[in-house]
């Protein structure tokens, strides 16, 4: 007898009293049909087996305060609301967890405690619109040790659990921890392949991946994309309505978006919409793009949003004529600068100057003359070998009051694998100044583009080059937007005369450094 209990008429729609307890029939049938888990089908005569009839003696008015279901059952014209013996036909894996919920819509509470029982009841909860005990089994199995396998399963709810407003907890709590468990992929690159879809896109909507760059996380999607969907139509399908908008497209460099459009496992058009939404983002002023990803913060959708990589994004701007030469924008945020000490270093994604590849590394380094640290900046080449590549470089500062770039210094170099040239001490003052509240090096506005004079001036010292790396480093309010090269390409040479002036002391110390350490891009 489940009766001599109040109804809750702060959780639930009223329902007058009755002089009479009606009687509710608990048919448990036989049925591998889906239709027999729906709403409709509880109170439909069909052929299934009955194995067992239980006969209960339930309160209305608690029922119906409850649930939006039993309120319309018992009130509002349905033929059951006109009966004294009312039957509910059930699934027989469901006994269990339905008389649990009934236990809870009189005692708010449950004796059940395992992950398992406790998603029998919710599942239970919500096919009979029970909200408050959908809360509760919520938050109980949040309070449960999280594991994998049950942050996959609560995931896995039916679409009409998971869009419930009662277990949007629930299921953000096991996305932020498959999000955390697997934020470095390439560690449990096993695992993650195993996963399935739900798993993956908890992982791909998170900020924090430890991750290269978004090239690698778009070829990551597509490795595990074409593993588990071999068939062509359902991958496109995955990938253009499930998977795409967890790609941060806008991040990505150039010449991966090349292959984005040629792309045989995209639909053309997915991929080209994809892909110009990325270059106007690439072409908008650095202050529009931070309101773009400001907009975007508290939305699901975070196509805008840098992610943590380990190798810093960079801008890219190349031109052919008169020659071969990039304009390279990294920008490095206060924060990211400040971690560098004492011992630092932070690279930058990898870009192309003919046809060979090139990084910037900033460092935390120790001034060897003057025993204090500094800030670092420098030039290197991917290929190790004999390849080698000449080029001239300069760098260049812009500070305030004036914020325009300033040339600080120049030469000449040819690259070799595992080298690189650049500046111990780039702005010729200790770690403390240049980091410093009141350092010129930050300034208040990212220039939207760094053109004009500084293009005339390369091509002018150019002339006579083979090809010129510019560098021009700018900081600013948080941002060090750090570093503008430019270089005018031709030909990999074996052999080159370097500038005369290579290696002599110019107060920098040890301008040019090996870097076998360095991880290739």
């Amino acid at each position: 007898m489940l009766n001599d209990i109040q109804p809750d008429m702060d959780d639930g729609v009223g329902f007058e009293n009755q002089d009479e307890e009606p009687v509710a029939m608990v048919e448990e049938i036989q049925s591998g049909d889906e239709d027999a888990n729906s709403n409709e089908s509880s109170w439909s005569m069909d052929c299934s087996t009955v194995l067992r009839v239980k006969t209960l003696h339930i309160s209305s008015p608690i029922l119906a305060a409850k649930s939006p279901f039993f309120y319309k059952l018992f009130s509002n014209g349905m033929r059951e609301s006109e009966q004294r013996h009312v039957t509910l036909r059930i699934n027989a894996s469901e006994e269990a967890a339905l008389m649990e919920l009934l236990n809870f819509m009189y005692s708010n509470n449950l004796s059940v405690t395992t992950a398992p029982e406790l998603l029998d009841v919710l599942m239970a909860a919500d096919k009979f619109e029970v909200a408050s005990c959908m809360r509760y089994c919520s938050r109980l199995l949040r309070n449960l040790p999280m594991t994998p396998e049950s942050a996959l399963l609560y995931l896995d709810l039916p679409s009409s659990v998971l869009m419930a407003e009662a277990v949007q907890p629930l299921t953000d709590a096991a996305k932020q921890y498959l999000a955390a468990r697997y934020k470095d992929i390439t560690k449990y690159q096993e695992e993650v392949m195993a996963l399935p879809l739900a798993g993956i896109e908890a992982i791909l909507s998170s900020d924090d991946l430890q991750i290269a760059s978004e090239d690698a996380v778009y070829d990551f999607v597509l490795k595990w994309a074409r593993a588990q969907y071999p068939k062509l139509e359902e991958r496109r399908e995955v990938l253009g309505s499930r998977l795409a908008r967890f790609i941060r497209f806008p991040y990505m460099t150039c010449r991966k978006l090349k292959k984005v459009l040629t792309s045989n496992d995209f639909d053309h058009e997915v991929s080209s919409k994809l892909v110009l939404e990325a270059l106007f983002f690439k072409a908008e002023a650095p202050h529009r793009q931070r309101s773009l990803a400001a907009e975007e913060s508290a939305s699901l959708n975070r196509r805008f949003i840098e992610r943590a990589y380990k190798y810093r994004p960079v801008k890219v701007v190349e031109f052919e004529l008169p020659r071969q030469q990039c304009v390279v924008y990294l920008d490095l945020k206060r924060e990211e600068c400040a971690n560098l000490f004492p011992s630092g270093r932070v690279y930058s994604q990898a870009f192309h100057l003919g046809g060979q590849g090139f990084f910037l590394s900033a460092h935390c380094n120790m001034d060897q003359q003057s025993s204090f640290h500094c800030f670092g900046l420098f030039l290197g080449m991917q290929e190790k070998g004999s390849v080698s590549f000449a080029v001239d470089y300069e760098f260049a500062a812009r500070s305030k009051p004036t914020e325009e770039f300033v040339s600080k210094y120049k030469g000449n170099y040819t690259f070799t694998g595992g080298k690189a040239v650049g500046y111990r001490n780039l702005f010729a003052i200790p770690w403390t100044s240049f980091m410093a509240e009141d350092s010129l090096y930050f300034i208040n506005a990212v220039p939207q583009y760094c053109g004009g004079l500084c293009y005339q001036k390369v091509l002018l010292d150019g002339l006579d080059r083979c090809r010129r790396c510019n560098i021009f480093v700018s900081l600013d309010s948080g941002i060090i937007n750090m570093t503008r090269l430019m270089g005018l390409g031709g030909e990999i040479r074996k052999k080159a005369k370097l500038n005369e002036n290579e290696g002599e002391d110019d107060g920098t110390a040890n301008n040019y450094i090996d870097f076998e350490d360095v991880e290739k891009l």
